[in-house]
């Protein structure tokens, strides 16, 4: 067997509809891999999904979490058990192209990052036009993350991380929702991380069609880049 190139972290919670094609996508990339798919509590028929993929490939980690815990407590579930020497975050949804992992991992691979996010907003790709009031959400909390960390990412909200795995295994994460992208933002900068960017195709999802982060993700968001300006970097 081949070394494990990347580990795939999939959160999954009511994501019946779209995971068979997501993990169809993800295998379609040419890179040695592993997918780990947290499923959070899905009351939808996603287990049962689930269970069929796990059946058809060998190289599917399928962990079932008691109930619904938040992605942040899933992502933290599926990078305890990632074994490649990268691990890239892929939600369940359709909204990021696996494609991209080639451009994400590059810097990894010449040895220049430790971790790398896909910006939805630096890229000439294809993307949906959608939310105007959720890019500008997303974009002040960029600034409001950069102000606080001294970075100068323009999409601290992206999906799409990808880190060196002993780096985000060595990282005590605490957050158990949508609060993981700031906290981590935070952790890597204290940590002192190189950190690049790289343009990605974003494809988004509307409310209707099943998208879940709100208002009060992004208050806990805003309150999330207060707390660990100021809260020391704790290391396993």
């Amino acid at each position: 067997m081949s070394p494990i190139k990347l580990s795939v972290i999939i959160p999954a919670y009511n994501e019946r509809s779209t995971i068979g094609e997501i993990i169809h996508r993800v295998q379609s990339v040419n890179i040695p891999k592993e997918i780990i798919i947290v499923d959070d509590g899905s009351t939808d028929g996603t287990r049962d999904e689930l269970e069929k993929i796990k059946r058809e490939h060998d190289n599917v980690v399928v962990i079932l979490q008691p109930r619904n815990m938040g992605k942040g407590k899933a992502l933290r579930t599926g990078f305890a058990a990632a074994r490649g020497d990268y691990v890239v975050v892929q939600d369940a949804d359709l909204e990021y192209d696996p494609e991209d992992y080639y451009k994400l991992i590059a810097p990894l691979e010449s040895g220049r990052a430790d971790a790398v996010y896909g910006s939805r907003f630096i890229t000439t790709q294809e993307h949906r036009v959608l939310y105007f009031w959720h890019s500008l959400g997303n974009k002040l909390l960029t600034l409001l993350s950069n102000m606080a960390t001294d970075l100068n990412l323009t999409d601290m909200e992206t999906c799409y991380k990808v880190f060196r795995r002993e780096l985000i295994q060595s990282i005590e994460l605490e957050e158990d929702r949508f609060g993981f992208e700031p906290e981590i933002t935070s952790k890597l900068s204290r940590a002192r991380a190189r950190i690049y960017e790289v343009g990605i195709a974003y494809y988004g999802r509307t409310y209707e069609e099943g998208k879940k982060i709100g208002m009060k993700d992004g208050f806990r968001a805003l309150w999330c880049i207060l707390k660990y300006r100021i809260k020391p970097l704790r290391r396993k």
